[in-house]
């Protein structure tokens, strides 16, 4: 990733007198925040996961707006707590688990990507054409069927992280895009403040 610093992330870009360049990705987490918060109310009783749970957090790939919005908030961090994360993400292996997850809950859980927030919920997918929904095999046991506004899209929420990255890149980096299309979680946490 070209060097720029992250802290340019929370000022309006160069080009307008608009909103910062990852606002949009911000806007993006409290409506998939939202959609979680009202899917995980209504079947409480339905789902495994919970803080401690950590099965689904592997160490995955970002868009770049992913990776600047978590890099910013580590440098948020006292600078200890960001240099031990940051420890942790050099030592981090590619099919490991997440180098955010200490004692099996996200060290930066605020800020963490899409994916880590609707992960264990149904998530609809098509594949070679078909479609399917997948959540957590430890989650809504017995239930035979779940109503479509418990359903996460996932290609279309994917469709619209990809938008919004696009539409970023060009803000936050200019004429001089990053040369990685993704950036592993390790990746990003190394990118400097």
């Amino acid at each position: 990733m070209p060097r720029k610093t992250v802290a340019a992330e929370t000022r309006p870009s160069a080009r307008s007198a608009g909103p910062a360049p990852v606002d949009n990705y911000r806007d993006l987490l409290a409506r998939v925040d939202h959609l979680c918060r009202t899917i995980t109310g209504e079947f409480a009783a339905q789902l495994a996961c919970r803080p401690g749970c950590a099965g689904c957090c592997r160490h995955i790939s970002l868009f770049p707006v992913e990776a600047v919005a978590l890099a910013a908030a580590l440098g948020r961090l006292p600078v200890e707590q960001a240099a031990a994360i940051r420890a942790r993400a050099g030592r981090a292996l590619p099919d490991g688990p997440c180098p955010l997850l200490g004692d099996g809950l996200c060290l930066l859980y605020e800020t963490r990507p899409i994916i880590c927030r609707t992960h264990g919920l149904p998530l609809l997918t098509a594949l070679e054409g078909k479609r399917s929904i997948d959540f957590c095999p430890l989650n809504f046991r017995g239930l035979d069927s779940l109503p479509g506004s418990a359903v996460i899209d996932l290609d279309r929420l994917n469709t619209t992280l990809a938008a919004i990255n696009a539409l970023f890149v060009t803000e936050f980096f200019g004429d001089a895009p990053p040369e990685q299309e993704r950036l592993s979680i390790a990746e990003a946490l190394l990118i400097e403040p």
